[in-house]
């Protein structure tokens, strides 16, 4: 009995495992291609991800996935073909997975497209712009992480209308974080170019926030008002105000302390719980305090 729950569990961590690869290939795919163009660093990087998965061989479609990377380098079919035959794989096995969770395979094509822009170690314009596009057109992940972190992030690096080498470099530091680069030396030039960057959990833009029996709690030093008149407001809109996050914290509101690296993200203990949190699936929202603050006044 304890062999067949065992060969059960293998059997689903198997699947799962599969449906995550699948979603972040699919991924990896538009990133590289999100610039129009596909060069031999990225279709090494794509044969890297390959290897990273070959335990997963067996399992169909993977086998189809192998012969086409295979066939790229050994019959130099042109690239980008490469690129479309493989992506049209992705969707012919979602189109056949009855049991796909919509939302956590978007999140995962979004961590694989950050993983496809980072793939030949730059960024650009293109790749942000057309970055942009997709987040918008899947604005049902608002709340989850890491789509609320990377939409704030590239909103901020866009919100002047221009692209600066420092911004691209800050977009490369955050995207590393979960983008696994197979590549040794594309991975240790990203390393060195970001090596000055610190990035915290960055906070929502645009956030929708509903009160009645949310819970809040506060963190920072808060430049308009203070935190009692806040909390004050929230309990008169229905809200739970709280000086500890947990589990069922539903919004984190961060002050603002005047540190000019609020220009993209934002520190502290709580947040780095709260985004710990995040990765572990719980959906509590970082908001700046002038975002909120907005929002108060417009309620009240």
């Amino acid at each position: 009995m304890k062999d067949i729950d065992i060969a059960t569990l293998n059997l689903y961590t198997s699947k799962a495992r599969a449906d995550k690869a699948i979603s972040s290939l699919k991924g990896l795919l538009l990133g590289i291609n999100l610039d129009g163009e596909v060069n031999e660093t990225e279709i090494k990087e794509l044969k890297l991800w390959a290897n990273d998965h070959k335990e997963l061989i067996n399992r169909n479609p993977f086998k189809e996935f192998m012969d086409v990377i295979d066939s790229t380098i050994s019959n130099k079919i042109p690239p980008k073909e490469t690129i479309e035959d493989l992506y049209w794989l992705c969707q012919k096995y979602e189109n056949d997975n009855y049991y796909y969770d919509t939302v956590t395979s978007d999140l995962q094509i979004l961590q694989g497209i950050c993983h496809g822009i980072l793939a030949d170690g730059v960024i650009n314009d293109k790749e942000i712009y057309d970055l942009q596009r997709w987040l918008h057109e899947n604005e049902h992940l608002n709340t989850y992480y890491p789509y609320d972190e990377i939409r704030s992030l590239v909103l901020s690096v866009l919100s002047d209308k221009k692209i600066d080498e420092e911004e691209k470099i800050v977009l490369m530091a955050y995207f590393s974080q979960f983008a696994k680069i197979q590549n040794n030396e594309i991975r240790k030039k990203i390393n060195e170019d970001t090596i000055d960057v610190n990035i915290s959990g960055l906070c929502t833009s645009e956030p929708n926030v509903s009160f009645e029996g949310k819970t809040f709690c506060i963190t920072g030093v808060l430049k308009r008002g203070n935190r009692e008149h806040l909390q004050r407001d929230i309990l008169k809109l229905g809200g739970i105000p709280t000086d500890t996050i947990t589990k069922k914290t539903d919004y984190l509101i961060v002050g603002d302390n005047g540190n000019p690296a609020w220009a993209f993200s934002c520190y502290g203990r709580k947040v780095e719980k709260a985004i710990n949190l995040r990765k572990e699936g719980h959906t509590i929202t970082l908001i700046h305090e002038f975002d909120f603050s907005d929002i108060i006044d417009d309620l009240l």
